[in-house]
């Protein structure tokens, strides 16, 4: 039996929160077996004097907006933004458990990718736990899709993931990546993908009310056929990769690891959400499998990982 885990000492981080601009605060802690990632709004408890509920669940169900960023809220309204990097942080370290205490509406960003909280929880250390440890085992396929954009999910050994996106710009020359991501390979290649955006969407998007807290220590920022940031990009495809790390952070929204092969084109946080949906509205097309040893082992026996283009 592969035992569920969560972090073993708490550890604390502070940042600017990409969307609203806004320096928050973060803790993250140890949380008991089958208690899940939960948010939980400290500013709210302390001050909010109506009685609303601080905690949030991080589940698909609960997603309420996917423009640009993942947006997670309870019944009483109360949020939390930005989860999708930080999500992405608990699947690639396979973190079963952990409360997250923070005094504002928005994950911060940090340098833009999910290295940073991969780097916390190496630092908090990771433990066991007396539970077994469940994956979505996908059995059928399912899509969700509009036009040429989309996203499907199909039965696999493991998790993997090929992506594919088209952006009309001169500095994105690699456009797809087909990945498996068992055994560390998050970490290794997929974690230090940063966010990025273009130079002539940074008004219209400030006006918005969005990017606010953007800067070129944690976007990379495209100007035509140029890099804005100095020293370019972290890999050749950091684009696409990070697109990937977009939707494992989402899909772990479904509530633990999944079993299964993902095939993207041009998808997004909406899409995301939305094969989640599909999926779950379709009970004959998953089930909750324990992990097993056996399956782990298997996984470290097979071909060397590779990503290709």
């Amino acid at each position: 039996m592969v035992r569920q885990r969560t972090l073993k000492n708490a550890i604390p981080c502070r940042g600017v929160a990409l969307h609203s601009g806004v320096e928050c605060a973060m803790t993250l802690k140890p949380a008991g077996p089958n208690h899940g990632i939960v948010f939980n709004r400290t500013d709210v408890a302390s001050t909010d004097v109506m009685g609303k509920n601080p905690l949030v669940l991080a589940r698909w169900n609960w997603v309420s907006n996917t423009v640009l960023s993942t947006t997670i809220r309870n019944a009483d309204g109360v949020q939390v933004a930005t989860i999708e990097h930080l999500m992405a942080a608990f699947a690639g370290c396979e973190i079963d458990n952990a409360l997250v205490e923070i005094n504002g509406p928005e994950v911060p960003i940090m340098d833009g990718s999910a290295a940073p909280f991969v780097m916390l929880f190496e630092c908090a250390g990771v433990v066991s736990q007396e539970a077994p440890r469940r994956a979505l085992k996908i059995l059928q396929p399912v899509t969700a899709s509009d036009g040429d954009c989309g996203i499907t999910v199909l039965p696999g050994p493991d998790f993997s993931v090929e992506f594919e996106i088209d952006f009309n710009s001169p500095a994105i020359t690699e456009r797809s990546l087909d990945i498996r991501l068992v055994n560390g390979t998050f970490n290794e290649s997929i974690s230090r993908a940063r966010t990025f955006g273009f130079l002539e969407d940074v008004d219209r998007m400030r006006a918005a009310g969005l990017g606010l807290g953007g800067s070129l220590d944690n976007v990379v920022v495209v100007d035509g056929a140029q890099i804005v940031n100095e020293g370019g990009l972290r890999f050749d495809d950091e684009f696409v990769r990070h697109k990937i790390l977009d939707c494992v952070g989402d899909l772990y929204l479904a509530g633990g690891p999944m079993l299964g092969r993902v095939v993207a084109h041009k998808s997004g946080h909406a899409f995301n959400n939305k094969l989640l949906r599909a999926l779950f509205a379709q009970p004959g097309a998953w089930e909750w499998v324990s992990l097993t040893e056996g399956q782990v082992a298997a996984w470290h026996a097979n071909e060397p990982l590779a990503a290709t283009a």
